[in-house]
């Protein structure tokens, strides 16, 4: 049991976060739980302050509210609840969501923040809620449970290992897992599929994103995307906006040759996104872009002193799936960002996430060596 549970025992008192002053203590409890865990990455504040606000996408198409747990007036611990207009319209208007979740080990200090994130819910007609979401599950989702010896790739979370009983001793069950897999970028593809390679390759052209055409190319990604992803659990698709903002954030992170589109008679048919893992220097800088952070970033960026890698974005058309050119695609635009990865001194990538019952895809990842290391999960409940 963590010393955390040892605080005193005096009341929790649960209060929105509404103030600029409120989200800075909202976006400043993790600091507090994770004070003596050597693998969590502590993320850029000026990025939470961005994805905290209406300036975020999201907030086209969702509702939130965000609360902060006290005792002794000191916060330990924060909750999320939101309703997604896009989940509602494809899984029901009585479904809703909690997310960044982070607490004290502490059943007590938990239990308040749920009843206050599961009334909010429950007087928007909410019945089932699922989580975390940070905000949506295009973006950060669920809690790690398997992997704490090892710090989170780019825009991966981290959780504290106590949070799997909180959510389940307030009724929360298990829903859904994920899988994070890591390969060395040294590896090579199996003989069946060098066959399959070869076989398909005059009809699959392989270029890199075009800076130059940076809007039409992320809504060609995003086409993609929300094509091959249509049929996963509880998908909900990207919208123009959001999917515009990511292109607008990785344009500063990545090389041209990371991104990867396949196309089948000249038509884009498969991409896949390759990111460097600046989790690498933000375990150096606690948070801040200022005073120096700013100039270690950029520097670290411009001259490629990244080690690892995340393949965060991939997808195949729906038409192409479970097909030999299917098979084809995925080796191709697998193999693509791992040479250009290997080009800039990358030795190691995440492949993530993964659902578990997506087990094409992970046949593919194992028959090439990768491994799983790390088990996200996403919780439900009923009211």
């Amino acid at each position: 049991m963590s010393n955390q549970s040892k605080l005193s025992s005096s009341a929790v008192v649960v209060r929105p976060a509404m103030t600029y002053h409120e989200v800075g203590k909202f976006i400043g409890i993790p600091w507090l739980i994770y004070a003596n865990d050597p693998m969590w990455v502590p993320p850029l504040r000026l990025e939470r302050r961005f994805h905290l606000s209406h300036f975020n996408p999201y907030s086209k198409h969702g509702d939130w509210q965000l609360w902060i747990a006290y005792q002794d007036g000191q916060p330990v611990g924060r909750i999320s609840a939101q309703i997604d207009k896009l989940h509602r319209e494809r899984y029901g208007f009585d479904t809703g969501h909690f997310g960044f979740m982070e607490c004290i080990d502490n059943h007590e200090v938990f239990a308040a923040l749920a009843l206050h994130a599961e009334a909010w819910l429950a007087a928007r007609g909410v019945r089932h809620i699922t989580g975390p979401y940070n905000f949506s599950i295009n973006q950060e989702v669920g809690i790690l449970v398997a992997g704490f010896d090892t710090p989170p790739m780019i825009m991966m979370t981290h959780s504290a290992p106590w949070y799997g009983k909180l959510l389940e001793s307030q009724g929360y069950l298990p829903a859904k897992d994920m899988f994070a897999y890591k390969i060395n970028t040294a590896f090579e593809f199996p003989p069946v599929m060098q066959a399959v390679i070869k076989r398909f390759s005059n009809k699959i052209k392989l270029r890199t994103l075009r800076r130059n055409q940076l809007a039409q190319e992320m809504e060609i990604l995003r086409d993609i995307f929300n094509d091959a992803w249509v049929d996963n659990w509880r998908f909900i698709p990207f919208t123009e906006e959001e999917f515009a903002e990511l292109g607008s954030t990785l344009k500063w992170l990545l090389p041209d040759e990371f991104v990867q589109i396949a196309e089948v008679d000249g038509v884009p048919a498969a991409f896949m996104v390759g990111l460097p893992n600046i989790n690498e220097a933000l375990s150096e800088m606690n948070g801040n872009l200022f005073p120096f952070g700013w100039i270690k970033l950029i520097k670290r960026i411009k001259n490629n002193e990244f080690t690892s890698g995340r393949i965060p974005l991939m997808g195949i058309r729906k038409q192409y799936q479970n097909t030999p050119l299917g098979l084809a695609l995925a080796c191709l635009i697998i193999d693509a960002p791992r040479q250009a990865g290997i080009a800039y001194g990358i030795k190691e990538v995440e492949l993530s996430w993964i659902l578990e019952d997506n087990l094409p895809m992970r046949h593919i990842l194992k028959s090439i060596g990768s491994q799983e290391y790390k088990r996200y999960r996403i919780y439900q409940k009923t009211l």
